[in-house]
């Protein structure tokens, strides 16, 4: 199973919240002269984008 499959990711806000955690965590080693730590945080930033809003498929069933 997916992690974008996970109904814990199903709000909007975190699937926010843990792309800008990414792209924080980036800055912050990029800031800092770690260029292979920031690299690898761009990664988990390019995996959230892509699962959590391209490949994300909304609930559609009536609550």
């Amino acid at each position: 199973m997916n992690t974008s499959e996970y109904n814990f990711m199903r709000p909007l806000w975190r699937r926010i919240a843990a792309t800008l955690v990414a792209l924080g965590w980036a800055y912050m080693e990029w800031s800092s002269g770690n260029s292979f730590w920031g690299v690898i945080a761009l990664g988990f930033m390019g995996y959230c984008l892509w699962n959590y809003f391209y490949r994300f498929k909304p609930d559609t069933t009536p609550e």
